[in-house]
């Protein structure tokens, strides 16, 4: 069996335990070993009731010492259970899992294992799994493999898959030469993916993670050094001169630029005015200008007799610019003839679009991914701009490149990351920083919380949306079931409804939803027909919602600092005071300490330095970046040693042999050649 190899083949998966492996994008043996656990559960000895911290992942062995008592709210069922070991007595609450009143006996001993909470002196646990104390003993003291669910798939069905596959799968031969391996510290493929699914400890599954983190770091940057060598010596085919256009458009807004601003657009105009192509980055912080510097590169195009095009990563964001150059358009009189081209417009509108394009009619085009399609042709694409860069691939950066006769680029990120990383990460790219906000921007006010709070949260959220604000919450997983313990959007809306006034308009958006459901719930957000909308990460590229003024992070501690700033960054966007409230679960003086950092700032690459002092190879697991770089297994951060050793490798490679033209490096070229050059994992987006 190879990685082609349908996962039908496998003994026990039929068409239905397929189709639900095929709702994670796992249709092949390749792909199901490609998806590496989440985390690993080590099931701890027991401990005794008094000797609970909150925050702290604990199993209990204790019997129950009431009987189950079951309440209703609307269509939610909470059952709450008392147990006791004779050191203390620990309260548990079930949501819609009545049937636990038959098999929860008065007086049985049962271990319960889940996130311990308090409020007050009461520790209590939400949700807690259940098991025998036979059956907790043949787990105990083992890293037993976790991985994102759906709902009908469970870990041990996942499991059982795993290891079938590994027993039966045939690995390609090591593709890095012997002497390679050896300087760099990397284990066989083969060893770490066997490993990578069921680790013997903590140390071999270091050395596995180290070798897969290594291969998508060095596979992406390998792709950005061969697209940097192919772009310096790239002739400037589209020479700009200064225009009126650009000046008059600078004396009508309200609003000067900043001197960070005014810096980034002296750059860009000196590269499309230079012998070559510019190929350029713009960093800055969400709310730091970064459009209106795009829209003047853009009118520049324009007014020297050529198109540009702009590319957004989601239909809403695409719609939202194209919006607002309209605008531009209406108040300031810009010469600008700007096209929307999305996914979701209809075959007649589409073709008009493509002649408007083809002709020249349309100076600026803005879009998604439908911009790059080969039914579009450009008369004279000069600019191509790249909204939230990090969503797009190198492959798909150049197929819009590809569009035109070497085009200048321009990409824009908020995603704050330290200098020393941006370095290695935009290695094709020149890279500005747009360092300073507005002046008239009302700072966000922060504040870092225990589960206790919760109850204040809430009251606090309807009165936001009583004095006619809308608010986001944010939860770390889709569903119940792809990790234990964290908050998921589809059961925190319903507690939601269960808590907040019935007047109050609540919805859920996630990335596994049909685009046109997401942009629909966006849409309605934008509109104010939602008032709070609970919500995954999805939304930290979404749209610009002014009225919104509170964003309320649940589980914050699963999330990287830099990754909650640019969450935060969806509030605070409008004339009212915004808030923001990050709810940890876990009590651990250094996790609430790292939280603190987003209380003292609001500067997204002074958190961005932060966090990389704080991460290290430690954090093999459990904060991610997951909005930047989503790479299957590497984060910028806690794996930043393994990035510097991997771009450090690939210079070494291009300085000794650029081609991969030695003998020893036949096979790595081949396995270049067939992975994408740049690893990033769309399916989070």
């Amino acid at each position: 069996m190879n990685s082609n190899t349908s996962l039908i083949e496998l003994k026990g998966i039929g068409e239905k335990t397929q189709k639900l492996f095929q709702k994670l994008n796992i249709a092949t043996l390749g792909d199901l070993l490609s998806t590496y656990p989440k985390d690993y559960e080590i099931f701890q000895d027991p401990v005794k009731i008094n000797c609970l911290s909150p925050g702290e992942t604990s199993a209990v062995y204790a019997a129950v010492s009431g009987i189950p008592n079951e309440k209703k709210v609307r269509k939610l069922s909470i059952l709450n259970v008392n147990v006791t070991d004779g050191t203390g007595e620990l309260k548990l609450t079930f949501f819609n899992m009545p049937f636990l009143k038959k098999v929860l006996r008065q007086g049985g001993f049962y271990i319960f294992r889940g996130t311990i909470q308090s409020h007050g002196n009461t520790y209590y646990m939400e949700q807690p799994k259940i098991f025998s104390l036979n059956d907790y003993i043949a787990q105990s003291n083992r890293l037993i493999p976790k991985y994102s669910l759906t709902k009908g798939l469970t870990n041990q069905i996942f499991r059982k898959a795993v290891k079938q596959a590994l027993d039966k799968y045939t690995f390609e031969e090591e593709f890095y030469p012997k002497e390679f391996a050896e300087k760099y510290g990397l284990i066989e493929e083969k060893k770490a993916i066997e490993t990578i699914h069921f680790p013997n400890n903590m140390e071999s599954l270091a050395a596995a993670r180290k070798r897969l983190v290594f291969d998508e770091f060095f596979s992406f940057l390998f792709g950005l050094r061969q697209n940097r060598k192919y772009n310096e010596g790239l002739k400037n085919e589209y020479q700009m001169f200064e225009t009126a256009d650009t000046v008059r458009l600078l004396e009508q807004l309200p609003f000067p630029l900043t001197k960070a601003q005014k810096r980034v657009w002296q750059e860009i105009r000196e590269d499309m005015g230079s012998p070559y192509c510019m190929n350029r980055l713009i960093q800055g912080d969400v709310g730091s200008g970064k459009t209106i510097l795009a829209i003047l590169a853009l009118l520049m195009v324009a007014a020297n007799g050529f198109q540009g095009a702009l590319m957004a990563p989601t239909e809403v964001l695409a719609v939202q610019h194209y919006e607002n150059v309209c605008d531009y358009i209406k108040q300031y009189g810009v010469h600008l003839k700007p096209v929307l081209l999305v996914g979701s417009m209809t075959s007649k509108e589409k073709k008009d679009a493509y002649e408007k394009i083809a002709s020249g009619e349309a100076n600026l085009i803005i879009g998604t991914h439908a911009l790059i399609q080969s039914k579009v042709k450009y008369k004279s694409l000069a600019l191509v701009v790249t909204d939230e860069q990090h969503r797009f691939g190198v492959h798909q950066r150049e197929a819009l490149a590809g569009k035109g006769e070497n085009p200048h680029i321009l990409v824009m990120s908020a995603t704050p990351i330290p200098r020393t990383l941006a370095i290695i990460l935009y290695g094709d790219l020149k890279i500005s920083v747009i360092d300073e906000l507005p002046a008239n921007r009302l700072p966000i006010k922060n504040c870092v919380v225990n589960t206790s709070y919760r109850s204040k949260a809430y009251q606090f959220i309807a009165n936001q949306v009583k004095e006619g604000r809308q608010v986001y919450v944010i939860c770390p997983q889709v569903e119940e079931g792809e990790l234990e313990d964290l908050e998921n959007v589809v059961d925190y809306t319903e507690k939601l409804r269960s808590v907040l006034p019935t007047d109050i308009q609540i919805s859920y958006l996630h990335g596994k939803m049909r685009p046109v459901d997401k942009n629909r719930i966006m849409e309605e957000f934008a509109s104010h027909s939602i008032d709070v909308l609970v919500s995954t990460t999805v939304i930290e590229v979404g749209i610009n919602v002014p009225n919104a003024t509170l964003m309320m992070v649940e589980n914050a501690e699963r999330f990287g600092l830099a990754q909650l700033h640019q969450l935060r960054g969806r509030v605070g966007r409008g004339e009212y005071q915004s808030y923001c409230i990050f709810v940890c679960t876990q009590e651990k003086e250094d996790t609430m300490e790292r939280l603190q950092i987003l209380n003292k700032s609001n500067d997204g690459f002074f958190i961005a330095s932060e966090d990389l002092k704080l991460r290290g190879p430690g954090d093999m697991f459990g904060i991610r970046q997951s909005g930047e770089f989503s790479f299957r297994m590497g984060d910028i951060y806690s794996d930043a040693a393994v990035l510097k050793l991997a771009s450090e490798a690939v210079d070494n490679l291009f300085a000794t042999d650029p081609d991969l033209q030695k003998p020893e490096h036949e096979k790595l070229l081949h396995h270049l050649n067939c992975v994408s050059a740049n690893n990033v994992d769309f399916r989070t987006i």
